[in-house]
């Protein structure tokens, strides 16, 4: 075990939070007709009623801005064999969604195909935490596929686990 205390430096705590394996989501929406979105691993349930969920922007991102002004967004929670597309949606540069398979609802929620589960969303409560900003969302719809492996990131890269037997 190594112990610290004190100031943590960036690196330090990226390999602290890395100990701590999430799921991965792809986070998007339409954006005058235009699929934007990002990958977030920061995800996880808040409440059952009202449903609700999280997800932690960086404050440096250019895709939260563009996404913060939408009445709907889509959440899809990737399949493990989905590393390809996570890449695609955390680069800085080039068209995102180029190699994605998705759909949009009436409403101008985005989802990746193939994910194990779409969460439709309406925005809820935006809380200032540090360099990110906690997004709160309503969840207005769902569609689940149980059958899907889901991808976890860990230690700064993607896996896959096993389906459930």
């Amino acid at each position: 075990m190594t112990a610290v205390e004190g100031q943590f430096d960036q690196a330090l705590l990226r390999q602290a939070f890395g100990c701590f394996p999430s799921g991965v989501t792809a986070f998007c929406g339409l954006v005058d007709g235009v699929a934007e979105g990002m990958a977030a691993s920061s995800f996880t349930s808040v409440s059952l009623d009202p449903p609700l969920v999280s997800v932690c922007v960086a404050n440096t991102s250019t895709t939260w801005p563009k996404l913060a002004q939408l009445d709907r967004l889509g959440l899809s929670v990737l399949a493990g064999d989905h590393g390809p597309i996570a890449r695609s949606l955390s680069a800085k540069t080039g068209d995102r969604f180029a190699e994605v398979q998705w759909e949009a609802t009436d409403t101008g929620a985005v989802f990746v195909h193939g994910s194990t589960l779409w969460l439709e969303c309406a925005p809820y409560k935006r809380v200032e935490a540090g360099d990110h900003e906690i997004v709160v969302l309503q969840i207005m719809a769902l569609a689940i596929y149980p059958d899907v492996a889901p991808m976890v990131f860990h230690r700064s890269g993607f896996h896959g686990l096993a389906a459930a037997t």
